[in-house]
């Protein structure tokens, strides 16, 4: 019986090492900085690539990266159906026009999934709703803030008496929201809205992989788990 082939390497048409490329997505992603940054730092340790090579990798291997990611994640989270969401919109500028980055946050502050519209009606709250809960499962309790959409939306699917709402209930989403802002100002912000889409997605998985809870842990079980998480990001699509 002939061996089933393995697939080929998404790294096979690239001459730099996928060690350099998991590097450089890892660096752009993770931290605030610019492309060009990325550059500069790269070159003090010896790699010489330009700030468009930053750019092609990112945008080639982020997603592939970060499918990985939540695939594992996602695999290992849905027999906890007593998780409870935390749903939010935030404002993102794109060329001067205000869109929505809708996002969905577990207890304990993991992205769950993010969405991007260009309204935030009923529509728009019902397609980002039916796209968690088919990922990630049903949890226990919903909570958001009085955007009547999440109500209309949650009536529908049949799932009302999950929501809750309250003044200061739902802040674990709106602080969830500070690692992407820091990270859209370095980016001088988006331009179009699969650009926003791709890195919103992108981003969250990598920060969900890195968020170590170290202020929960002492500093050796922090070192460990930091050690973990880089040795799996080092085997990602090998």
């Amino acid at each position: 019986m002939p061996r089933p082939r393995k697939p080929p390497s998404p790294f096979r048409y690239f001459n730099s090492s996928p060690e350099v490329i998991r590097l450089v997505v890892m660096m752009y992603v993770r931290f605030p900085l610019s492309l060009r940054n990325v550059e500069g730092l790269l070159f003090e340790r010896g790699i010489d690539i330009c700030h468009e090579t930053v750019r092609l990798w990112w945008n080639r291997f982020g997603p592939l990266f970060a499918g990985d990611i939540r695939r594992q994640r996602v695999s290992r989270m849905r027999g906890f159906c007593h998780w409870r969401w935390h749903l939010d919109e935030m404002y993102v500028k794109l060329n001067g026009e205000m869109v929505y980055l809708w996002r969905a946050v577990n207890h304990e502050g993991e992205v769950l999934e993010s969405y991007v519209t260009r309204t935030r009606d009923k529509a728009a709250a019902l397609s980002f709703m039916k796209k968690a809960l088919k990922r990630h499962g049903s949890p226990e309790a919903i909570t958001t803030d009085g955007l009547r959409s999440y109500g209309a939306a949650m009536n529908e699917l049949g799932n009302a008496e999950k929501r809750e709402v309250g003044r200061w209930a739902n802040n674990r989403v709106e602080n969830s929201h500070l690692p992407f802002r820091r990270r859209e100002r370095a980016m001088l912000r988006f331009r179009q809205m699969k650009t926003l889409q791709k890195f919103a997605l992108v981003h969250a998985n990598v920060h969900n992989h890195f968020a170590l809870e170290c202020h929960f842990v002492g500093r050796q079980i922090y070192k460990e788990r930091r050690s973990g998480a880089l040795a799996e990001w080092q085997i990602l699509a090998s």
